[in-house]
């Protein structure tokens, strides 16, 4: 799976969603979330999630783009021109022998799209609406819109998606209104005029899929053409464009929920009681039982096949795991499986010991970090992104600044990284590291104590904060100050809290 093109800019702005008013920002090879409790941190998190679910490659690499949806988008009707004009039999030539191209190595794709493409493209696309508004409700654990529209508010929810690349050749947006009224949502999107893909950025199970259709569409007499060979070869570009239409989102996504160490622990229990009830195929409603949400469904169900993915073989070299073991936990992470049922069981192995401990027996924050550092063994690639609430759970100050090294060094090698955080350490942790990357590499052994550095357009801070009118919270941008950090409210908490221990200690000093 190759990553979108390096340079995408890719911005989402809410409106009224959950209980945010208004939120507006680009999410960054490095995007972390701060603020109060109850501020749509992890509501804009499940989102991102649940729109790299409904726009993305399946997690398990088996299901490239938009074939996902083949069936949906090819079961319902459509509009056909009667005999297709004579630009797009054109059209269909120039892709046909730009993916020959391609294929060959020779050269990227180029094209100009006329406007009957464009607009057949736009009318599939716009049919993921239904999938859109399913994944959502799935990944938040809801059978209705209601409570992902704020309370209060007077209109629906909005969400808009724009992509804006540093050579402008794709210009797009996508827009979703989320009514509380009923499933549905509306959906309105835009399609690029020009395509311009390099080598790199094409995916070459997208390429195979394309070039057959679209020699099949340029071998025939426009009159001759079937609608569903039509529609297959617009699926099939869609597929091929899918890293210029919607960016990162296009990349698998996977979501690391609260309280890892109690659900590892308890995963057993968990999936015997609830596991058949979760929405993981679709939503469905089961009498007597709890909604289980699709991000803890689908943490549950990777877990069980962690180490059974064909497509991703872990080496030595690229086990990116590795190094969280070795900085922090100080021992391995292992799998044993049941030989009568197949059963996973997650093991802890501490350095220097011969025997394995069960997961349960070890430290809160070896289960934290163990599904962390088994999804990267087995399951996470390059270019893929992660979605973690909270990291700093259960770890010491020393080890949550060991963490957001470790986080920082995995963008360096082509992840992408999104957490929520409450935790000052952090953020201080990741002002260091966008400070270092001022220092020469040289300056790095001698003057930090760590080599983890990223350059402030690689990260984005945004802290959540309440409003009183209208009732919810806005969400900003923080960048560094002159003193070299994020302002956050943390300070502010300091403040008070030393404000109060003055008061304390004066007084009992007058006594």
């Amino acid at each position: 799976m190759t990553s979108p093109p390096a340079n995408d800019r890719l911005e989402i702005e809410v409106q009224d969603f959950g209980p945010i008013v208004h939120a507006k920002l680009d999410l960054r090879p490095m995007t972390v979330f701060v603020g109060p409790s109850n501020t749509g941190k992890s509501y804009l998190a499940v989102l991102i999630y649940a729109l790299h679910r409904s726009f993305g490659a399946s997690d398990d690499g088996r299901a490239p783009g938009f074939h996902r949806f083949e069936s949906t988008l090819l079961g319902t009707e459509y509009t056909v021109p009667l005999g297709l004009p004579c630009e797009t039999i054109t059209a269909f030539e120039q892709l046909a022998k730009s993916t020959d191209n391609a294929i060959a190595g020779i050269e990227g794709i180029n094209l100009t799209l006329p406007e009957g493409i464009q607009a057949s493209m736009r009318e599939l696309f716009e049919k993921l609406a239904g999938v859109v508004s399913t994944e959502m409700l799935r990944c938040f654990g809801m059978n209705r819109m209601a409570p992902l529209t704020r309370n209060g508010s007077k209109g629906p929810a909005r969400v808009a998606v724009r992509l804006t690349p540093k050579d402008d050749v794709y210009a797009l947006e996508h827009k979703l209104a989320i009514n509380a009224e009923n499933r549905n949502m509306g959906f309105q999107t835009s399609i690029p005029q020009r395509i311009n893909l390099s080598a790199a950025d094409i995916n070459q199970d997208e390429l195979t899929f394309a070039s057959r259709y679209f020699r099949r569409v340029a071998s025939l007499p426009s009159a001759n053409v079937r609608p569903f060979e039509y529609m297959s070869a617009i699926v099939s570009l869609m597929g091929l464009v899918a890293p210029g239409m919607v960016g990162a989102l296009h990349s698998p996504a996977f979501y690391f929920p609260t309280d890892r160490a109690g659900v590892i622990n308890t995963h057993g229990s968990l999936v015997a009681a609830m596991l058949s009830n979760a929405p993981i195929a679709g939503l469905r409603q089961t009498a007597g039982a709890p909604m289980l949400s699709g991000v803890l469904a689908d943490f549950l169900r990777q877990l069980l096949q962690v180490d059974q993915n064909p497509y991703h073989q872990p080496t030595d070299s690229h086990d990116a795991g590795r190094q969280i073991e070795k900085a922090i936990l100080r021992g391995t992470i292992g799998v044993e499986r049941s030989q009568l049922i197949n059963y996973p069981n997650v093991t802890y192995r501490p350095d220097g010991w011969k025997e394995d401990l069960p997961l349960m027996h070890a430290s809160s924050m070896v289960s934290e970090l163990a599904p962390v550092v088994l999804y990267l063994r087995h399951l996470v690639q390059p270019g893929n992104v992660l979605i973690i609430e909270e990291p700093e759970s259960h770890l010491h100050p020393a080890a949550q600044v060991e963490l957001t090294r470790q986080l920082a060094k995995l963008v360096q090698r082509g992840y992408r990284v999104i957490i929520t955080t409450h935790s000052e350490w952090i953020l201080e942790e990741l002002a260091n590291v966008v400070q270092r990357s001022q220092l020469q590499p040289e300056e790095l052994t001698t003057v930090s104590e760590s080599d983890a550095a990223l350059t402030a357009d690689q990260v984005g801070v945004w802290l959540f904060r309440q409003k009183r009118r209208p009732r919810g919270s806005e969400v900003v941008q923080i960048t560094l100050d002159d003193s070299g950090l994020y302002p956050s409210d943390f300070n502010d908490v300091a403040i008070a809290l030393g404000n109060d221990s003055a008061k304390i200690f004066n007084h009992l000093g007058a006594r």
